[in-house]
């Protein structure tokens, strides 16, 4: 692969964040997060507009896409590295936009249609109808036997959570503007939303349905590129199209949240003026816990386990690592910076 004439079309991380993919208008790599050492690539002479890994097996799904994409782009290709070959496909009328997996999972995004399938067999599960949705939102948990899947609904600014075990469903009004992006914890209990105004960022209980926590980005609209939790979901990160990563504290039950307390340091700061929200709102929000700044603009964020670091990877091509104090928040330390594909100049 050419990586010196190579245009980013996609990045991502796998469900554990222990590894991202990276497409390109001439294939595919697949990269060690903790390092961004390269685990395979291959150049398959054409363009990779979507890549999902299962975990870090040798599974992935694949869409075309870019300029001369190697696919069309209304088919996901099971692809089987081991085998360095596609071991499936799936056919649908439109464009697909977005691709999930889960063990027993796979989810497809359509601009107003979502489809469940089940994994081994690929027979449908569920169809969901959505209001249009052109980036493909859609989340769902990644650990454990059961399965949560959040979507759009089909109104405006609404989520539609869907508990397929626990034979549950409800509607969330998370946001008056459009949704922009969606992101369950990697157990599927709690929900971070945002909308096209992206100044606002709520947290959801979804056993309840019920909101916990509302965290402020900023006062200027902004375009959120990437929402995830820690394996903990001790934290929540953010990145926009605005350059700065914001981390912020996430809201404990039960113990968790009594050792929290202990440590009234680790709470994300608040205005000294909340008394005051229920006149003017604003000042009921909770600021970010610690900042890291970058020039890129079309970012994915992610932790590394109980290391209190954040990793960030760009469309623009680049790699960060930086370090974040647990205790005292404020900016980041930049631990590592470099370009996605290595050999670029």
């Amino acid at each position: 692969m050419n990586s010196t004439k190579s245009e980013i079309l996609f990045a991502g991380f796998n469900q554990d964040s222990s590894m991202f993919c990276v497409g390109t208008d001439t294939g595919f790599r697949v990269c060690n997060a903790l390092n961004s050492t390269e685990k395979f690539q291959r150049d398959l002479k054409g363009g990779i507009g979507h890549v999902e890994m299962l975990y870090r097996s040798n599974i992935l799904a694949l869409v075309g896409g870019g300029l001369q994409p190697k696919y069309p782009d209304n088919k996901v290709i099971i692809w089987d590295d081991h085998l360095i070959k596609c071991i499936g496909e799936m056919s649908f009328r439109t464009k697909i936009k977005n691709v999930k997996l889960k063990n027993d999972r796979v989810v497809v995004v359509l601009e107003k249609k979502i489809f469940v399938y089940n994994f081994t067999d690929l027979k449908l599960l569920d169809q969901i109808e959505t209001c249009p949705n052109p980036r493909g939102i859609c989340t769902i948990n990644t650990e454990g036997d059961h399965t949560i899947l959040a979507t759009l609904e089909k109104s405006v600014g609404k989520v539609f959570v869907n508990n397929y075990d626990a034979n549950k469903a409800y509607c969330i009004e998370a946001h008056v503007s459009p949704i922009s992006y969606l992101q369950l914890n990697s157990t599927g209990t709690k929900l971070a939303t945002s909308s096209e105004k992206g100044t606002v960022i709520r947290i959801y209980d979804t056993n309840t349905g019920q909101i916990s926590q509302e965290l402020r980005r900023g006062n200027d609209y902004a375009t959120i590129t990437s929402l995830a939790f820690d394996y903990r979901s001790q934290w929540l990160g953010c990145a926009s199209d605005q350059g700065t990563i914001h981390i912020f504290a996430v809201n404990q039950d039960g113990l968790q949240q009594e050792q929290q307390n202990q440590n009234q340091s680790s709470h994300n700061p608040k205005s000294k003026f909340e008394f005051l929200k229920g006149f003017i709102p604003i000042l009921g929000s909770e600021w970010s816990f610690a900042q890291f700044r970058v020039l890129d603009t079309k970012c994915k964020v992610s932790f590394v386990s109980d290391e209190h670091q954040l990793i960030v990877i760009s469309y623009e091509g680049k790699y960060y690592k930086a370090q974040f104090d647990p205790q005292k928040g404020g900016e980041c330390i930049k631990v590592e910076e470099k370009y996605l594909i290595s050999d670029k100049v």
